[in-house]
């Protein structure tokens, strides 16, 4: 059933999604990589080694599994699907058994994980669903301070957020979030005919190198929701976006003011640091 290389096929994955009855859904965003090299590259991409343990989000059928398992020290693989949690471990007991004991499996909506068996995860490697791509990223990043990067593949266009620099068109409230955790960058293009079922959208790689949260006397909680205000009223000054989050016009632009930020700004012109002095200034004078 598995390829002499030791990943998965096409004709392997079709035959385990027989076997199993599975007819991927849209619900769940499933569309399996069927493509060898791709899933060596994303795990080469990852940097990973044998000190790291992986926490993987919907594994699916195990492509990227047998090939994170040989590399890693541990994998965590967080499965939504009953039917699939249920075959991961037989799929890598029958086609990785030297490995299947690196393997734990956690049956759970990947959104509502927040605590995770040992070892703790100092990675996140995952071809995420893309309909939750990026909560599922930023709740990882909050809920385990031990993860130190992140690569997965999502749809182009929101990797393309989440890398996106101020100033910029794709730039928004995904963008800034990440970058209270990590260093973010676009690592690649993933083509359409590596997956089964064929999605509509073209996929990109994006990768996520955690580093020090701004140094702020806001917290993370202030900090986000001044961005989603600010954003929710993009094309309008800082002045007007922030008067319902800061009380009024005039309050908003004695915040700005405080932070050192032109009230004229628009939210897409800032960075992190920018919002968390905003967010300080609030609290101080609040």
């Amino acid at each position: 059933m598995v390829e002499q290389s030791g990943f998965l096929g096409a004709a392997q994955i079709r035959e385990i999604a027989a076997e199993l009855g599975l007819r991927p859904t849209k619900q769940w965003g499933q569309n399996f990589v069927i493509d060898a090299n791709t899933v060596k590259r994303i795990v080469r991409l990852a940097g990973v080694t044998a000190d790291d343990s992986v926490v993987e989000v919907g594994p699916g059928l195990g492509s990227l599994t047998l090939a994170l398992l040989p590399e890693v020290g541990h994998v965590t693989a967080v499965e939504v699907d009953p039917n699939l949690a249920q075959a991961l471990p037989g799929t890598v007991s029958r086609l990785a058994p030297a490995y299947a004991d690196r393997l734990t499996l956690v049956q759970a909506d990947a959104m509502q994980v927040r605590e995770l068996p040992d070892p703790q995860p100092t990675a996140l490697v995952a071809n995420l669903p893309y309909n939750v791509s990026v909560p599922v990223v930023l709740n990882f990043l909050e809920a385990f301070p031990t993860l130190q990067r992140v690569l997965v593949m999502v749809q182009l266009e929101v990797a393309e957020r989440l890398a996106a620099s101020p100033g910029s068109k794709a730039y928004g409230v995904p963008s800034v979030k990440a970058n209270w955790y990590a260093a973010v960058r676009l690592a690649g293009t993933v083509p359409r005919s590596v997956f089964w079922p064929v999605p509509n959208v073209e996929s990109g790689l994006v990768l996520l190198e955690r580093r020090s949260a701004p140094i702020t006397a806001a917290s993370r909680r202030d900090t986000f929701s001044c961005i989603d205000a600010a954003f929710a009223q993009r094309r309008k000054t800082l002045r007007a976006a922030l008067a319902g989050w800061a009380g009024s016009a005039p309050r908003a632009e004695e915040c700005l003011r405080a932070a050192g930020i032109d009230h004229r700004t628009r939210g897409e012109q800032l960075g992190i640091d920018e919002f968390a002095a905003i967010a300080a200034a609030r609290a101080t004078l609040a």
